[in-house]
């Protein structure tokens, strides 16, 4: 297929800016949600639940949103996912109970399902040897979750919390309107008119999608939850201001983003199988380490006991989070090249289906990080569950994949219809 290289260039700018400001705000309750915890005075699981509520809805919506993409094109639909988010945007900041908090959550959260339209819209628009660098460049949006920590706490210092909101309601109804005007749309990368819901649909039967839900739910889902909570773990943890963990906590949140362009690029230069089974390898060592608890040991000695202190400190934590972020980026995009090299004709409904997989594990992990810290009162049990997460999805990897073509590096030759 080719394009013109104007309407190319738009398209993937535009929807990548819509991409990030959406990402933005879904969010939003990263940083947000430090102050309403004290407010509201809430436990751990309280806080996880209001934390991940957006994500639900907009996890939900991705396999819908997909279709409706596949049936009517991603501008129309890209432009009016955002229009329906300003105004419960906004109403945030008028809100005092916490369950005012969860149901506008609920609303604000369709801005989640942004990714199964643009991903579709872009992917059409590029031919199959850069479309692995196209949806990188797109999925780079990720960062809006590095932007949201630069910019709410600045925001909540500048006035109050409610400020978040209003401003970024604004910010998005803005962008609403720069992606219609500046995007492109061509009528031939809809799906044929006669094609039923059932025909989109059929491909989902095929295993191999379940699989790539798996790896979604850890390299996306966990990328969510871990931007959802890493503000508040700097802070109790370590003891840092709203201000600064937010800015560590975007350590992990921006390569988890902006490298998802390289991931997408390794990927079509050695193979989307290649790229993920090294990102789990990757991720199960950082999680291993994450993992150890603070812990004070005494050791009895000739000399009496001797007490010594295990643990990361904020230094080296970062350094292991930074080097997640990395590998999470190659990851969500290793994921999506397997989809568009195993169904090209049928992209919004598998994308759909898989975002929905990775979007429902960033909404329920944030929700039992909560829980399993009210239950053990042990902060990193969040890195123990997504290390054992990640084990699971490396011994089904190999199960399936890497024994059956031991030689990575080398895409499966089949398309699928």
């Amino acid at each position: 297929m080719t394009q013109p290289r104007v309407q190319q260039g738009l398209v993937l700018g535009m929807s990548t800016l819509a991409f990030t400001v959406c990402f933005m705000v879904w969010m939003m309750f990263a940083v947000l949600g430090v102050p309403i915890k004290e407010l509201l005075q809430l436990n751990e699981t309280q806080f996880g639940l209001l934390a991940a509520t957006p994500v639900l809805t907009g996890s939900l919506v991705r396999l819908p949103l997909g279709l409706l993409t596949d049936r009517f094109g991603g501008r129309i639909v890209f432009f009016l996912l955002m229009l329906s988010c300003v105004g419960p945007l906004y109403l945030i900041s008028h809100a005092t109970a916490y369950w005012q908090f969860l149901v506008l959550g609920l609303f604000v959260g369709l801005a989640g399902g942004s990714f199964s339209v643009g991903i579709a819209y872009v992917a059409k628009w590029f031919d199959k040897d850069s479309q692995g660098f196209a949806m990188g460049v797109f999925g780079a949006g990720n960062a809006g979750s590095a932007v949201t920590k630069f910019l709410a706490p600045a925001l909540i210092a500048a006035g109050s919390w409610q400020l978040v909101p209003k401003v970024f309601s604004a910010i998005l109804f803005i962008t609403a309107l720069l992606f219609w005007f500046l995007s492109a749309e061509n009528k031939t990368h809809r799906s044929a008119s006669g094609a039923t819901l059932r025909e989109q649909l059929a491909s989902l039967k095929d295993p191999a999608v379940w699989r790539y839900c798996q790896y979604y739910s850890i390299v996306f889902g966990g990328y969510v939850a871990l931007a959802l909570w890493m503000t508040k773990y700097y802070v109790q943890e370590y003891g840092f201001s709203l201000q600064s963990a937010a800015l560590l906590a975007a350590c992990f949140s921006l390569p988890g983003g902006v490298l998802r362009a390289v991931g997408g690029w390794m990927s079509d230069r050695w193979g989307a199988q290649s790229v993920t089974w090294w990102v789990l390898w990757v991720s199960w060592i950082c999680l291993f380490l994450l993992s150890y608890p603070q812990t004070q040991l005494q050791v009895q000695t000739l000399k009496g006991p001797v007490d010594f202190h295990i643990g990361l400190n904020p230094a080296l934590f970062t350094v292991l989070l930074f080097v997640m972020g990395i590998a999470f980026a190659f990851g969500k995009a290793s994921v999506f090249k397997y989809i568009a090299n195993d169904y090209p004709k049928n992209m919004g409904a598998v994308s759909g289906i898989v975002g929905l997989a990775g979007g429902l594990g960033g909404f329920v992990l944030p929700i039992m990080f909560g829980a399993l810290v009210d239950l053990t009162g042990v902060r990193s049990s969040c890195f123990m569950l997504l290390y054992g997460v990640v084990w699971v999805s490396l011994i089904w990897m190999y199960l399936s994949e890497v024994r059956k073509n031991p030689v990575l590096g080398k895409e499966p030759p089949q398309t699928r219809p």
